[in-house]
């Protein structure tokens, strides 16, 4: 028997090979299925594209749709969803798994759609959207009128007719798509541009705003379902009618909207009075107002007549002042001749009180008084004058005696300083260093010209500089004969007798 050890006969793939292989038998086996289940983890990844689970009680599957395919579905998918999807099945190398590549979805039924729009009808009136407290008052008669509808169907027909029928109005269209996966961007962005337009701008900014399309199935009107259309309509400034499907269709834009209308032309109703009516209500309004002044002008004309009955005659009322008028007449002659004696009387006694305010009567007694007063002054000017030269004489005595003290007391005080001056010289020149000098003492320095005070501070060939009372030398240290010469810089001695420190 041999030894070597045997070796298999299957085939070695690689990772890649195998992973390839896996996929081809997976997609020829499974190339287009449908599959209906619940959706689970929806995840929309910033690159557009969906990523989900397809579920049921016993299992997952993992799916994915692409970007250009999500845009075209006609509803967003949402976890909890019983949907039915359509696509291939694939695999994924990167994760080694499997998954459905999603083609087309669509809800797995109307109860799933009823499900899914009472879920969000909940979540959307918790958050107060629908609440009628944020309702606005449409306008009586709006100048402007904004509507959001697809520009060829027979709904902006309908609109315009009514209007016209009842009040003709400024109508601006913003064409949309009313059904489709791109329903309710369009719409929503409708309606934030009507809002956005400026007051007194190119485009005249609507007083008013319609939504409207007309009816349809479930899945028609899926868009005015959209979360984007509803928070759109809430958040409007200007009000809103929506008239989305027929009287039993309902959307949740009609719980967003400022009012509902039934129908597109119940809208337009809505929207604008009728011209006739109001032409007629004004009309019977400046009936009944010209009635109402007429009634009120004859019951003024008669309260009018009444008053005038009630007033005397002009001659009843003249009367009394006529006989006062003559009374007073006949008193007139009297007062005049009283009233002009006692102005006479008054005259006289102003004139005896003007002849002695008369100016020469005033200047007389003027010349009387200045006479006695220069003559007061004469005799004042006199008595001054003995006065002053009294005081003058005894000024310039008392002043002779203080001059006299003054030199006295300053002669004392001069004696007294030079006495003291004397005895604080004699005293400084006992404590100056030259006195000690005169006595026979000498005072060295080093080099520097700082004092010496013991021998231990001198070393051998130091220059000194040594300090008699009458001069300065200079010597080195260890020389036997120090040769005198007058110090540098250093001046002649202080005088004798004067102040200093013996080492300063």
């Amino acid at each position: 028997m041999s030894d070597a050890p045997l070796v298999p006969n299957d085939p070695e793939w690689s990772v890649s090979e195998l992973s390839g292989a896996l996929k081809r038998t997976l997609e020829d086996a499974y190339g287009h299925v449908r599959v209906r289940g619940e959706l689970g983890g929806v995840k929309v990844h910033s690159s557009g594209h969906v990523y989900l689970d397809l579920k049921d009680e016993r299992a997952s599957l993992a799916g994915v749709i692409w970007k250009g395919t999500a845009g075209r579905l006609r509803f967003r998918p949402e976890t909890g969803m019983e949907v039915i999807a359509t696509g291939r099945i694939t695999t994924f190398a990167g994760q080694s798994k499997y998954q459905l590549v999603i083609e087309t979805l669509e809800p797995a039924g109307v109860g799933a759609l009823l499900a899914q729009l009472e879920e969000r009808r909940k979540r959307l009136a918790a958050e107060g959207l629908f609440d009628a407290a944020r309702k606005q008052l449409l306008p009586f008669l709006p100048q402007v009128i904004g509507v959001v509808t697809s520009p060829t169907g027979a709904v902006i027909r309908d609109i315009l007719h009514r209007l016209d029928d009842r009040f003709p109005r400024h109508v601006l269209v913003w064409p949309v798509r009313v059904q489709g996966d791109t329903c309710a961007a369009e719409v929503a962005a409708a309606i934030e541009g009507f809002n956005a337009l400026p007051e007194g701008g190119r485009i005249p900014r609507p007083d008013l705003l319609i939504v409207a399309r007309g009816g349809g199935s479930l899945e028609d009107l899926w868009g005015f379902n959209d979360e984007r259309v509803v928070r759109a309509a809430a958040g409007s400034m200007i009000p809103l009618i929506s008239a989305v499907g027929h009287e039993t269709d309902t959307t949740l834009i009609d719980f967003a909207s400022d009012r509902r209308a039934p129908t597109p032309t119940g809208a337009a109703e809505i929207a604008v009075p009728v011209r006739a009516d109001l032409m007629a209500q004004t009309g019977d309004f400046a009936r009944r107002l010209d009635g109402a002044v007429r009634r009120l002008l004859d019951r003024r004309r008669t309260e009018l007549r009444g008053a005038a009955r009630a007033l005397p005659r002009v001659e009843d009322l003249l009367a009394p002042p006529r006989q006062r008028l003559d009374l007073a007449a006949g008193r007139l002659g009297n007062a005049l001749v009283m009233n002009s004696r006692k102005h006479e009387a008054r005259l006289a006694d102003l004139s005896r009180r003007l002849a002695r305010l008369s100016p020469q009567a005033r200047l007389a007694g003027f010349r009387a008084r200045l006479d006695g007063l220069g003559g007061r002054l004469r005799a004042a000017q006199q008595a001054l004058a003995r006065a002053e030269g009294l005081r003058i004489a005894q000024r310039r005595d008392r002043l002779l005696a203080l001059s006299a003290r003054a030199e006295r007391a300053m002669a004392a005080a001069v004696e007294r300083r030079r006495t003291r001056l004397a005895g604080l010289w004699q005293l400084a020149g006992s404590y100056s260093h030259h006195g000690v000098l005169a006595r026979g003492f000498a005072l060295v320095r080093d080099a520097d010209g700082k004092p010496l005070r013991s021998a231990a501070a001198v070393s051998d060939g130091a220059g000194l500089e040594i300090e008699f009372h009458d001069g300065r030398v200079r010597a080195v240290a260890g020389d036997a004969a120090p040769r005198p010469r007058p110090a540098k810089g250093r001046g002649e001695p202080p005088p004798r007798g004067g102040q200093g420190s013996l080492f300063g």
